[in-house]
């Protein structure tokens, strides 16, 4: 009997590159923070059996605008985001895509790059929970990917509104939920 082929997985990073300089900004700051912490360990665990890291980051309405710009925006003084990019800011060799509305796949090329990378699965993590990372998965399980997002690394304005998203990703879309921790890559 034929082996089945192994998952190869791509980690999203969604809109953690944020100066959080808006009304409710606040507000999410101290849930952002604590899924940057947990993005950060899994970011560092996939890395080391070569997963690839990607990026996708609203272009904020600014059409003239560069993922390397978008960071050095965000870490300028006096942010409310900058601890949190100062956290989980990009390495050299991680993909980008700015995205110009909620979802990562509409009217970027993020669905090429996943095919590029010939990825299956996609890990997806980021702000906000009930936006643009429900967005994301809504368009990734219409395009047949399986989907793993650990409720450890998506941040939402409330803990309400983050556990109803949470639970219609695991319920409609059928992701896994997981904490990171506790979900095996190998």
């Amino acid at each position: 009997m034929e082996q089945p082929a192994r998952s190869r997985y791509a980690l999203l990073i969604i809109d953690m590159i944020n100066d959080l300089e808006f009304e409710h900004g606040p507000c999410l700051f101290p849930y952002a923070f604590e899924a940057a912490k947990q993005i950060t360990i899994l970011k560092k665990r996939l890395k080391a059996i070569g997963v690839p890291i990607i990026y996708v980051n609203d272009n904020y309405g600014k059409w003239q605008s560069d993922f390397p710009g978008i960071v050095d925006h965000c870490m300028k003084e006096g942010m409310t985001g900058k601890p949190i990019v100062e956290l989980i800011k990009p390495d050299e060799d991680d993909y980008f895509v700015l995205k110009p509305k909620f979802s990562g796949f509409f009217a970027t090329p993020l669905e090429l790059l996943l095919t590029h990378l010939e990825v299956d699965t996609l890990i997806i993590t980021g702000v906000a929970g009930n936006m643009c990372v429900q967005f994301t998965a809504n368009d990734a399980y219409m395009r047949d990917y399986k989907l793993i997002v650990p409720a450890d690394c998506v941040a939402s304005n409330t803990v309400d509104t983050n556990n109803e998203a949470i639970h219609l990703m695991r319920d409609v879309l059928k992701a896994n939920v997981s904490p990171a921790k506790e979900i095996d890559f190998e």
